[in-house]
């Protein structure tokens, strides 16, 4: 009997070596740490089981028979983040460069399948060489077999990607198809093909860093959803992501006790809105004097900025907030905007998180570029998942709410289920002087009657009342109470229901 627990003990001792004593302190020269190092900063301390610690390709091609590690360069297992359970796999770079084989696809495929049984979230930690090219198409059809388990899990259980090393060819198609992607400046890139094939095919000469480094995918490509400066930042904000997210599409939404008074007033409010309606304001003071305790999670910081998207609590609980920030193109929706919240609307749709819209938006942004990129089809992204959500949906009006702006903007007419104005909204086709123009283009040499002809059309159709009168608006609120009727809404909303009529699934305009 010693001898069988010596054994075992050797096994591990030799498995959690990955590639070898070298290797790692090569990945610690890089500013990286190891697979299994990622894991324990990510999970509670003293959480993680580990599958599949013994299991060994099967190839024998280009004399792999005789190079075998166990593990197959991906540690594979379950834990708790804050006490709650996550699914996670690291990718071993130290183990054959953290490539994909058969056996490593099957390791990642039994822990997607035990995550979607469970309902638990399963987080991916990528550090990899892409497929292993010894074994061929062997390798093709185990990346195809985590894709299709991506598919499936989609808005079933939470899905995050942590790329922390380079990440190329198959290996980034799966995250893709998760909700969240990270990385980490500096140490980790993402593109389908390197930079020696893009000079092959392209004649172009790019570093790996340029080509899909984290500047790039979370400021052009809005592939990453943020960056951090080390693997240890980007563990621990993921812990708090977590903290936001139900643990599956069948969990309430995460609830903690709450020491910040949901009737907290807020009298600056009162001062935000500058006189002048072409000054620009953070809408981020906004949000951080709604939420509890002032947290915000922001998703996609860096991209698209006149539109802004991110988990906080309200009461306790998680809650979604998109908002158009004023200090970007005057807030305007524009297609990287709608793309970018559009996603976010629908992640929080598919895992009941209740959605917070601030509004302060002029209109689309105009001009060629906007309408050769496609802006009909991008806008309509986020109408259709305002349109589509079920979720209890509570909008704020603060400012400018224009044209068809107004309308995907959580309107009442997309089924928002409380909508709120301020005393300052604004709601109309278009600004007032515009219209002005477009209705009295007689009067256009005359500036003291276009003026005249100005106050009467704010007067008449830009108050929020007008909306008001009609239903529109459900109440028009002093922004100092903005978090009490926020929260009384949410509370009020708990127990909501709605179905969309059933279908096999929508077409939703990609």
């Amino acid at each position: 009997m010693k001898e069988i627990l010596l054994e075992l003990e050797e096994r591990r001792a030799g498995a959690r070596l990955g590639g070898g004593a070298a290797r790692i302190e090569a990945q610690h020269k890089l500013g990286k740490l190891t697979a299994r190092e990622r894991i324990d900063v990510l999970l509670d301390e003293g959480s993680f089981e580990e599958y599949g610690m013994y299991v060994e390709h099967r190839a024998t091609d280009f004399g792999m028979a005789d190079k075998k590690v166990a593990g197959d360069g991906v540690v594979t297992g379950w834990g708790t983040v804050n006490g709650r359970p996550i699914y996670v796999f690291a990718k071993d770079f130290t183990v054959f460069g953290g490539s994909l084989s058969e056996a490593h696809a099957e390791k990642i495929c039994k822990l997607q399948d035990m995550a979607l049984k469970a309902g638990v979230p399963i987080v991916g930690l990528y550090d990899a060489g892409g497929a292993r090219i010894q074994e061929g198409v062997a390798a093709l059809g185990g990346y195809a077999e985590v894709f299709q388990r991506n598919v499936m899990a989609s808005g079933v259980i939470p899905q995050i990607s942590v790329i922390m090393g380079p990440c190329a060819g198959g290996d980034v198609y799966s995250p893709a198809m998760t909700d969240f992607i990270f990385m980490v400046r500096g140490t980790s890139y993402m593109f389908v093909t390197g930079p020696d094939v893009v000079k092959t095919v392209t004649n172009e000469t790019v570093t790996a860093e340029d080509l899909g480094g984290a500047s790039v995918h979370t400021t052009r490509s809005a592939i990453a959803d943020g960056a951090y400066d080390n693997d240890v930042e980007a563990l621990i904000d993921l812990r708090r992501l977590l903290g936001y997210l139900p643990l599956s599409n069948r969990d309430p939404v995460p609830a903690i006790d709450a020491s910040d008074a949901p009737q907290r007033v807020e009298m600056s409010l009162d001062r935000l809105i500058p006189d002048s309606a072409n000054k620009p304001y953070d809408i981020k003071e906004l949000i951080l004097k709604v939420a509890d305790e002032g947290e915000f999670f922001e998703i996609q910081r860096d991209f698209a900025k006149n539109i802004v998207t991110g988990f906080g609590r309200i009461d306790g609980s998680s809650v979604g907030f998109v908002a158009n920030q004023p200090m970007v193109l005057a807030g305007v929706l524009d297609s990287d905007a709608s793309r970018k919240a559009a996603r976010f609307v629908r992640f929080c749709d598919c895992f009941n998180i209740p959605i917070v819209t601030f509004v302060d938006v002029p209109g689309f942004l105009p001009g060629t570029a906007q309408e050769y990129g496609g802006l009909i089809k991008h806008g309509a992204k986020l109408l259709f998942a305002y349109a589509e959500a079920t979720v209890p949906k509570i909008t704020v009006i603060t400012r400018k709410a224009y044209g068809g702006a107004y309308d995907v903007m959580a309107s009442k007419h997309l089924r928002g289920d409380i909508n709120y104005a301020w005393p300052t909204a604004q709601i109309a086709v278009m600004g007032a002087k515009g219209a002005v123009e477009i209705i009295y283009r007689k009067e256009a040499g005359d500036p003291d009657a276009i003026a005249a002809r100005t106050k009467e059309y704010e007067a008449r159709f830009m108050s929020p009342f007008v909306a008001a009168e009609r239903g529109y608006i459900d109440e028009v609120i002093m922004p100092h109470a903005t978090r009490r009727r926020v929260a009384r809404a949410l509370n009020l909303l708990r127990r909501k229901q709605l179905s969309n009529p059933w279908k096999k699934h929508d077409n939703i305009p990609l």
